[in-house]
């Protein structure tokens, strides 16, 4: 997958095969497999260095909002205005950053069982979306919990917290359902691993933050919530791959 620019203002040209970009564009076909991988200190990210320009390059602009289309040969061409054209909106900015609020209702569940209880679903989806699963699991934790009736203030829900218009772009049905929340919260982890060219810390701060928060910022958000969350989806990951056992892993402090 080659990433490109054109030297015109406010727009890209990202080349990606056909697979990828049904992917990028959510279509439910299952997605292109890119590893995840850590860059070392001072990468290059692939997809937010092409586009970083249409966010930060304009200061005066408060919008994130991202517009693309895709041309006759393939090629999808990524702007931060609308352009007129053929542009439409393809990622719409959230006003603030997880503003609002609503009712939220807390992890509960405190049996142990919960840390096994959904294993093979992860396993299904960590082998189907070439996603680890003890990634899958590391964001289980830190969203719910392991709970899968948790809505959080702002209106995420289950086990992998998918807020309701994410929900609809994984072509998730019930979110409450742990099977579906899990096939969906794995989709958008691989969509957004493709996005940034499989590295790690980028992939779970864009399912925190969006991916449009990430590409603003060309790496990580500067925000509190976000940076925390990089921080324990982290921890847990490297916990579940050195200990092995999901339930000494989800419970040794």
């Amino acid at each position: 997958m080659t990433y490109y620019t054109r030297g015109f203002p406010g727009s890209a040209r990202v080349c990606l095969d056909p697979v990828a970009r049904r992917m990028i564009l959510a279509d439910p076909d299952p997605p292109m497999r890119l590893p995840l991988r850590y860059l070392a200190p001072g990468r290059t990210i692939a997809f937010a260095s092409v586009v970083a320009a249409l966010a930060l390059g304009y200061p005066g602009q408060a919008s994130a909002d991202i517009f693309s289309f895709t041309d006759d040969e393939g090629v999808v061409h990524f702007s931060n205005k609308a352009s007129g054209g053929p542009f439409r909106l393809y990622l719409k900015s959230p006003k603030g950053h997880r503003s609002g609020g609503g009712y939220a209702v807390m992890p509960s569940d405190t049996s142990t069982d919960r840390f096994t209880r959904y294993d093979e679903w992860i396993r299904q989806a960590a082998i189907l979306y070439q996603i680890p699963e003890e990634l899958i699991r590391a964001v289980i934790m830190c969203e719910s919990n392991y709970d899968p009736r948790a809505v959080s203030p702002t209106g995420a829900q289950g086990l992998m917290q998918l807020m309701p218009e994410t929900g609809l772009r994984m072509t998730v049905r019930d979110a409450f359902d742990p099977r579906e929340n899990i096939f969906g919260g794995t989709r958008y982890l691989r969509i957004l691993a493709n996005m940034f060219n499989g590295d790690l810390e980028l992939t779970i701060a864009g399912y925190n933050a969006g991916e449009a928060a990430v590409v603003r910022y060309a790496g990580i958000p500067p925000y509190e919530e976000t940076q925390g969350y990089v921080t324990r989806v982290l921890g847990y990951y490297r916990r579940y791959r050195t200990l092995g056992d999901p339930v000494l892993a989800s419970t040794a402090y």
